[in-house]
């Protein structure tokens, strides 16, 4: 089959296009021929030889890559959910060696979800490793309610805008930030208020949120410090935690953590039920064919992406 493998740390060079063994199925698996492929930030940070790199350094050949919709091939024994021909999304083996780079996918039966039938396969992948990490951020750590206030960082990208959606099925108040030229694409996915980042600073604007998603990391998660009321929560995904953002904000009273996304189906059953009522779409910015994988990764490491860029098989 075809496969893209990591020779090495480094450029998109180091992606290349070469045929592998197709894999074999677990008694708990399921061997997916791939339609679509989403990339994530995750994805050129391990390729540049950050990420969760140093987990697959050792593996040969590696294939990186987490994020899948497809056509169940075959079956292990002991997999009762899912039969050949059904089509199937979800996010593989995360932390770990996902292996989505490629026309067939060994994926174990708990990381899957069955495709909306209302939905591409495009739309389906680009709805696994970013809005899971969303609904995991706030549902399983953030455990947002109904009238809490929640602001969302970065509130048209990839995860972003997934953020916004799932934040305000939960019934919060949600304010999204972006440049100016995007304020309506966040105010379309349900926002009830924007910040332009570019000319607003956001925690002179917000004090009093329950709980700051930072999909931006860096410094952004410092500021958003000041953006929570007292025992509020900022949870990041970019930066892990630092020993000095811990004392800032145990002085200033409130609640910070990064946070990880894991595969997980019954989530991913979850995030399809919304995808098939329509309370939740994923917004694809564009679409690359396999053969230009790299090209996908340039596009995703500048950074300017309106929701998700996709690759297809």
């Amino acid at each position: 089959m075809k496969a893209i493998i990591l020779t090495q740390p480094g450029g998109v060079e180091n992606l290349k296009l070469t045929t592998v063994e197709k894999p074999k199925v677990a008694r708990n698996g399921v061997l997916i021929k791939v339609k679509a492929i989403s990339i994530n930030p995750v994805d050129w940070k391990t390729r540049r030889g950050t990420g969760v790199y140093g987990r697959l350094k050792d593996l040969n050949p590696l294939i990186i890559g987490w994020d899948v919709s497809g056509v169940v091939e075959s079956v292990g024994e002991d997999v009762v959910a899912f039969k050949s021909g059904d089509e199937v999304f979800g996010m593989v083996n995360f932390p770990g060696h996902g292996q989505a780079y490629a026309e067939y996918v060994a994926a174990p039966a708990d990381h899957l979800a069955l495709k909306p039938a209302n939905i591409s396969h495009e739309e389906a992948a680009a709805a696994t490793l970013a809005a899971l990490t969303a609904w995991q951020v706030l549902v399983t750590y953030g455990n947002v309610q109904a009238g809490q206030k929640v602001l969302v960082h970065a509130a048209a990208g990839g995860v972003g805008h997934y953020g916004v959606q799932i934040a305000k099925h939960l019934g919060a108040y949600v304010i999204g930030t972006s440049s100016a030229a995007k304020k309506d694409i966040v105010m379309d996915l349900g926002a009830d208020e924007h910040i332009d980042y570019t000319s607003q600073k956001f925690e002179e604007l917000v004090q009093d949120a329950d709980l700051v998603f930072d999909t931006v990391g860096g410094e952004n998660f410092v500021r958003s410090l000041d953006a929570v009321k007292p025992h509020g929560w900022v949870i990041s995904i970019p930066s892990g935690m630092s020993g000095d953002i811990e004392a800032q904000a145990k002085a200033k009273g409130v609640n910070a953590r990064a946070m990880l996304v894991e595969s997980n189906g019954k989530d991913m059953q979850l995030l399809a039920g919304l995808l098939a009522s329509g309370k939740m779409k994923s917004l694809i910015n564009s679409v690359y064919p396999f053969e230009q994988m790299g090209a996908a990764h340039t596009e995703l490491e500048q950074g300017k992406a309106t929701g998700k860029i996709m690759v297809t098989l």
